[in-house]
């Protein structure tokens, strides 16, 4: 008896069909289209959130170099300083409290600029 296989590929094409939804023109309706563009998509989905954790460590060192040298700080002095007298807070929460929470951003650099200069 023969072995019929257009169920299998039908549920395969559906598939990527499905994940092709919103994409303009063939890459939504034709399979093989489709297909190349979902898999090119889920490649760049899987390297773009390693990206995005580099990128928001960036943004956050930007604001906190910023909000130091406000101080007459720099990052690295800044940093040095904090960890010299055991602050243990990490670069997203510094960088929110440069823009949201100014006078307790003050207070760390003035502890972190005496451990620095002590």
């Amino acid at each position: 008896m023969r072995v019929k296989r257009g169920q299998a590929a039908h549920k395969r094409h559906k598939k990527f069909l499905k994940m092709a939804k919103g994409f303009v023109g063939a890459r939504s309706v034709l399979y093989e289209t489709a297909r190349e563009n979902v898999e090119r998509a889920m490649a760049y989905s899987y390297r773009d959130r390693k990206v995005k954790k580099r990128e928001f460590r960036k943004l956050w060192i930007m604001r906190i170099n910023a909000a130091a040298r406000e101080h007459g700080l720099n990052y690295g002095q800044f940093i040095r300083g904090l960890s010299l007298a055991g602050v243990e807070l990490n670069r997203k929460v510094l960088a929110d409290m440069a823009v949201r929470e100014k006078a307790g951003f003050a207070k760390l650099a003035e502890m972190a600029k005496a451990k620095v200069n002590a």
